[in-house]
């Protein structure tokens, strides 16, 4: 029973990790830093840092970036927009 109990958990968070990467891998922007956008910079991430304006998901390269971004969202998202249509590869 203990057996059962310990490989269900298991694969319980094999699941939950599973799903964490399929969500992660969503973002905008082709997964690109939104704030290194808005910077005019690219920077490629695997959305390992994002989160979530307006119903959609922004990768970040790290948190600086993303608490950043979060300062001034709507500015930010306009910056990023701008610069990715120039510059989308």
């Amino acid at each position: 029973m203990k057996r059962i109990l310990t490989a269900s958990a298991i694969v319980g968070a094999l699941l939950l990790g599973l799903g964490t990467t399929a969500y992660a891998a969503t973002g905008q922007f082709k997964n690109m830093c939104t704030m290194g956008l808005a910077s005019h910079q690219i920077v490629h991430t695997n959305c390992s840092v994002h989160g979530i304006y307006k119903g959609k998901t922004y990768c970040f390269g790290n948190e600086a970036a993303k608490k950043e971004f979060f300062k001034n969202p709507s500015a930010n998202l306009a910056k990023a927009q701008a610069y990715y249509k120039t510059h989308q590869g």
